[in-house]
């Protein structure tokens, strides 16, 4: 009995001088945390995603309270997360244009197959076989569905053998411009009050577009002749916006022959010719015709 109660004095006593000693070197080692980290990781949405350039939320709000990234670098957060950082951090959040994923391909070289795929639905794998994968289109999207998975907000669905972007939803975190392995999709600007876009990534010159897709880029450039702000350029075959200059007018998506560029994700439909003025009638004119003069008859008499 006695050696139990040795044992049991001896661990207390140990245990409570290594706790003193784990005291001593937490408060001896510590290392200061600035407070607006914590404060700032919990204004987060703690989404996780990346898109801020950083490894996940808590990476994020280090570097802010660091002085190392800028305030409105949250996607998932937006203008109001960027605002509330901004407080903490005793600076002004400043303008932060709000972009979205957007998928460069129509899906409309799905007709034009090589050969049929069968294996695991995913496009990496796919496009490890050769020539990319089955399509004739070397740029069109596979549509099996890797920038789906990838996707932390459930923004990007495949529809009818191509990726979608819902836009209410997408936090331009740019998981699916990652992954995609044909790298036709891009985080682009959306400042305009209608959002025009060109949905291909083709380089093909015409006459090979023709021959893979419905509707595909053939480089025509009547979108880049109409635009009132030469927002548009060809390169490479390809007729490509610059968002700086682009004021959403859709004039573009009016000339394209292919019905490729659309506005708002809907192709615009072509507005009706203007009625020709219609040529004034001529007035009928009425031939007057000089009335006969009548000669007084002369009375001949006879003698």
């Amino acid at each position: 009995m006695q050696t139990v109660i040795i044992a049991i004095v001896v661990l207390a006593a140990l245990g409570a001088i290594f706790g003193l000693v784990l005291a001593f070197a937490a408060k001896a080692f510590a290392v200061e945390k600035d407070p607006r980290e914590e404060a700032i990781a919990e204004v987060l949405p703690g989404a996780n995603c990346g898109g801020c350039g950083f490894p996940g939320c808590g990476g994020y709000a280090a570097a802010v309270a660091a002085g190392k990234a800028p305030v409105n670098a949250c996607a998932a957060g937006g203008a109001a997360v960027a605002a509330k950082i901004g407080e903490i951090m005793g600076v002004a959040a400043g303008d932060s244009v709000k972009k979205l994923a957007q998928v460069h391909c129509t899906g409309c070289g799905q007709n034009y197959k090589k050969y049929e795929y069968v294996g695991l639905h995913d496009c990496v794998a796919a496009s490890l076989l050769p020539g990319g994968g089955e399509l004739g289109c070397a740029y069109g999207c596979l549509g099996l569905g890797s920038c789906e998975k990838a996707c932390p907000f459930d923004a990007i669905h495949v529809v009818e053998g191509v990726a979608q972007v819902d836009e209410d939803k997408c936090k331009s975190c740019g998981k699916c411009v990652d992954v995609c392995p044909k790298h036709i999709i891009a985080l682009v600007p959306y400042k305009t009050r209608r959002h025009v876009a060109i949905r291909c990534s083709s380089h093909d010159k015409g006459p090979d577009v023709r021959k893979n897709c419905d509707n595909g880029c053939i480089g025509c450039t009547l979108c880049a002749k109409s635009c009132p702000k030469e927002a548009i350029s060809m390169i490479d075959n390809l007729a490509v916006i610059d968002y700086d200059k682009c004021i959403g007018c859709g004039i573009c998506a009016q000339k394209c022959p292919r019905k490729l560029i659309t506005v708002d994700g809907k192709v615009p439909e072509p507005k009706p010719a203007a009625p020709k003025p219609a040529a004034p009638k001529a007035e009928a004119k009425t031939e007057q015709v000089p009335k006969a003069e009548t000669a007084p008859a002369a009375a001949s008499k006879e003698n």
